[in-house]
């Protein structure tokens, strides 16, 4: 199914099939598992089992699903699965409006829309690219490990900005943040790689956040509170900005 085309009008194959589980997951699969048979081994059950419910949450934990991004020149799919916690005008991150001496672009520092994605340990964890494009910067920054819900994650926790620039020069910018259990972020991309919208870019082990930043005169088609897929649900239209709201139920 991977490069495989399906439509709204019914062309195309769909079934539901196992998801894979990215390689990242095997060093803790195996040490988690290793350690289940020695106590297996020894009838030792009260760690056994739970060591055993650990390997399968692990294998779970990093389940890469496969996903159908819908394709769109405006569209900004979104970057991670989860829960929309906030939606904010804010100013874009600093480390994406200085110029670094790359000559890579830089973003404005007039205030944005900013969705954040709040992932939990049952989500998917993979993320992927907001919209196909050239990625242009990629920034690592160390710091705190707060509970990733928090509005100010986004200021003081680790978090690694990535900013891609679409062929006509449009850039958006996503941060992925550490959280409260998650310690590593793992990219997939580097400055200069080429992108497809919905291509996995990284990942965030164990509970963590995803923020978009997206472009001026942009507003969220999403609600707080709001569910959404990665690779699959549309954030935003570019240029579209118009009131949406929703019911609870």
């Amino acid at each position: 199914m991977p490069g495989e085309i399906l439509d709204n009008q019914g062309n195309g194959e769909a079934s539901w099939h196992w998801p894979a589980i990215h390689p990242e997951a095997r060093k803790f699969a195996a040490l988690s598992a290793i350690l289940c048979a020695v106590a297996a081994f020894f009838a030792w059950e009260t760690i056994a089992w739970p060591l055993g419910a650990l390997t399968i949450g692990i294998l779970a934990f990093f389940r890469d699903p496969q996903r159908v991004t819908p394709k769109g020149d405006s569209f900004i799919v979104a970057p991670a699965d989860g829960l929309v916690t906030l939606i904010r005008e804010v100013a874009p991150p600093r480390e994406m409006t200085v110029d670094d001496g790359s000559g890579a672009p830089v973003l404005g520092t007039e205030p944005v829309t900013r969705i954040s994605i709040f992932m939990s340990v049952f989500d998917v964890h993979i993320n992927r690219a907001p919209i196909g494009g050239t990625v242009r910067r990629s920034v690592y920054i160390p710091g705190k490990f707060l509970n990733a819900d928090l509005d100010k994650a986004s200021d003081e926790n680790e978090r690694q900005h990535v900013m891609i620039e679409r062929n006509d020069g449009v850039l958006i910018c996503l941060t992925q943040i550490a959280g409260l259990v998650a310690r590593r972020i793992v990219p997939f991309v580097k400055p200069g790689d080429i992108v497809a919208g919905g291509q996995r870019i990284g990942l965030i082990r164990f509970g963590s956040r995803v923020d978009v930043y997206l472009p001026q005169g942009t507003q969220s088609r999403v609600l707080l509170g709001q569910r959404i897929v990665a690779g699959e649900t549309v954030l935003a239209e570019l240029g579209e900005s118009r009131f949406v709201e929703g019911v609870c139920q």
